[in-house]
């Protein structure tokens, strides 16, 4: 109960601290709807004259990108990485060492108090665009409620990637002095493998095979998929959340050797 104290707290301080800057994050959000003007108009475009592409309908097609949208401000890390980065090169992070708190454990509650702040920010503005937004939004019926079942534990897995990424990321400032470049090359992978430009199930049959072994097809592709019907077998929807929960697994191992690993080349000085 103690340990869960800490967290605790750590999560109301972050949620606090996130609250600061509401006002940046709502404008943020209520400007991601320009973007949202513009996917409307490419892929009304691209089906223009056509009812279908790769299976899919118009209304299908833009739920997804809506449903993404939402999904990134819920989930996506806001700048992790970078804080866990500067405060590796500042020597913030030796108070963590003599305390009894898992730095982990000390970031990831801060993650989840932010990313509820900007989260819900950005259902502001799609509310208030809904009454345009409505007529093109699809959501499977009461028939796939396995898969929006099984949506669940995808999401918290999904939380999970994402954020170990960040911190994987910002570990390895005890290597190196600048990660941006690693960042930079990683959000150009998630981009493209994670489904936010083109839906992968519309890419050819080898790229979204080899993008189910990656973890990018589970930051938010996999979960927006099982939530807008793009995926509807419940035995794919399983075989999808047994790799994500190995993905899961995998980068905490990681987080954790890196951790410690990193501690043996780290000086400890102020702080």
């Amino acid at each position: 109960m103690s340990a869960l104290a800490k967290y605790r707290h750590v999560f109301l301080t972050g949620l606090q601290g996130a609250l600061v800057y509401r006002w940046n994050f709502a404008i943020r959000a209520g400007f991601s709807l320009l973007h949202l003007v513009y996917v409307f108009i490419l892929w009304g475009a691209a089906y223009s004259g056509k009812t279908e592409i790769g299976g899919f309908s118009l209304s299908a097609t833009l739920t997804y990108f809506v449903l993404l949208l939402v999904l990134q401000y819920f989930l996506s890390p806001a700048n992790d990485d970078y804080e866990i980065s500067e405060e590796i090169r500042n020597g913030l992070i030796n108070q963590f060492l003599t305390k009894p708190i898992n730095y982990f454990g000390y970031r990831l509650s801060l993650y989840f108090s932010t990313r509820l702040v900007t989260g819900g920010l950005s259902l502001l503005p799609v509310l208030a665009a809904l009454p345009l937004l409505g007529p093109y939004l699809t959501f499977p019926g009461p028939e796939h409620a396995a898969l929006y079942a099984i949506a669940i534990p995808a999401l918290a897995c999904s939380a999970l990637i994402q954020f170990t990424i960040a911190y994987c990321f910002g570990l390895l400032t005890f290597w190196f002095l600048e990660i941006q470049s690693f960042i930079i090359l990683s959000l150009a992978f998630e981009t493209v493998l994670g489904g936010q430009i083109f839906p992968l199930d519309l890419m050819p049959a080898w790229f979204y095979e080899l993008s189910r072994w990656l973890p990018y097809y589970y930051q938010m592709y996999f979960p927006a998929a099982l939530l807008t019907g793009r995926i509807t077998d419940v035995n794919t929807a399983l075989q999808g959340l047994a790799i994500q929960l190995g993905w899961v697994l995998l980068l905490l191992t990681l987080a954790t050797v890196l951790w410690r690993r990193g501690l043996r080349r780290h000086t400890a000085v102020g702080g």
